[in-house]
């Protein structure tokens, strides 16, 4: 399988866009946001991903078959901020490696720790070919070091293949200490919610399988109504499997889901449009045995996320309480292989079907 590097520097990426690479179908070209976050533009013939090579290796924005997938908010560009909700506004974003969610109050680490905005070292981007086909892709790696608690490297890698609209995103993060590293890990990936979209998972929809979260993160304000919509959201978690307009997700509402796999060992997560189109995110349970999905739907949010990970996200202390926490031996790697993107009316029926079968056999 060949591969061909071109590195990325941050003094390359101007204003007005300007192509890097460009093999048949393939292309990349590097720009800068008016807020001066440098850009990467991976194109493919169905579609493009927007990413932000030096600052968490996000994607920003992904646009399939003319939809744009991400999810709506008040940002129109990403800022050179590392504090997650001060740019909150891409599609996908790696989060961990030290701690996942909102700090608890035994917790100091930021809102998903480090990597969301993560300051890279470098970035590449990456001709090549697989058993997928030919694609382009982008990587580049982020070194956390802390003095007595902390040096790993995490290496992402985002693939945009030629034809498809459903695009593979990797993390492998490596411990460079003597001792374990504790770790957690979660892809957040944004949807933008549609009104009446279906909501389908690889698992039967019981409260089992599919549990709301009940307590409230501190940067959060509730309504009364809130607290009634989570009560009712515990017995009949089913009743967010459509989502009606009247349906009160203000902020947000996070259910942990246990996802069964197929037998190849991949499990689903689907919303499906009115129109018949859907958006999909596919992960392997071997190592991501942990799945959420956060829906946030007011004035100037329209979110779906379908988040796999290896915790949920209560914050540090309690996801190790929990038994969440991973280790990373000394000179070992974690890795986990995620699919995400866009299905056509035509695509979409056959995954409904893999993810309902699968959800049958539980």
């Amino acid at each position: 399988m060949s591969q061909t590097i071109i590195p990325v520097f941050a003094d390359y990426c101007h204003p007005n866009e300007t192509l890097l690479v460009e093999s048949g179908e393939l292309k990349a070209s590097l720009f800068s946001f008016p807020s001066g976050v440098q850009a990467v533009r991976l194109v493919n013939d169905v579609g493009h991903l927007v990413m932000l090579p030096f600052q968490g290796q996000q994607i920003w924005e992904a646009v399939m078959h003319g939809r744009n997938l991400t999810m709506r908010t008040i940002f129109d560009q990403p800022y050179p901020n590392r504090e997650m909700l001060s740019t909150f506004g891409g599609f996908m974003l790696h989060c961990g490696a030290t701690a996942v969610g909102s700090p608890g109050p035994k917790d100091n680490h930021p809102i998903h720790g480090e990597l969301p905005n993560a300051l890279y070292e470098d970035a590449q981007v990456v001709l090549g070919e697989d058993e997928d086909g030919r694609y382009i892709g982008l990587t580049g790696t982020y070194r956390h070091q802390k003095t007595y608690n902390y040096n790993y490297i995490a290496r992402p890698l985002v693939k945009l293949y030629q034809g498809s609209s459903i695009f593979h995103i990797e993390m492998t993060v490596t411990n460079l200490r003597p001792v374990p590293l504790p770790m957690m890990y979660l892809a957040h990936i944004n949807f933008r919610s549609v009104d009446n979209g279906h909501i389908y998972y690889s698992t039967p929809c019981d409260p089992r399988h599919v549990m709301v979260r009940s307590s409230v993160p501190s940067h959060m304000t509730v309504k009364p109504t809130y607290r009634d919509f989570i009560e009712r959201l515990k017995l009949h978690p089913e009743d967010h499997l459509v989502l009606k307009p009247e349906l009160d997700f203000d902020p947000e509402i996070v259910f942990y889901i246990n996802y069964l796999a197929d037998e190849a060992g991949w499990a689903r997560a689907m919303q499906v449009h009115p129109d018949g189109s859907a958006d999909i995110v596919m992960h392997r349970t071997d190592s991501l045995n942990k799945g959420l999905c956060w829906i946030s739907r007011l004035g100037d949010q329209q979110s779906i996320g379908f988040e796999p990970s290896t915790a949920e996200v209560d914050g540090f202390t309690l996801e190790k309480e929990k038994g969440n926490l991973r280790f990373i031996e000394s000179g070992q790697s974690f890795h986990c292989d995620i699919r995400a993107g866009y299905l056509s009316p035509q695509e979409a029926p056959l995954q409904v079907k893999i993810a309902e079968d699968t959800a049958a056999k539980g």
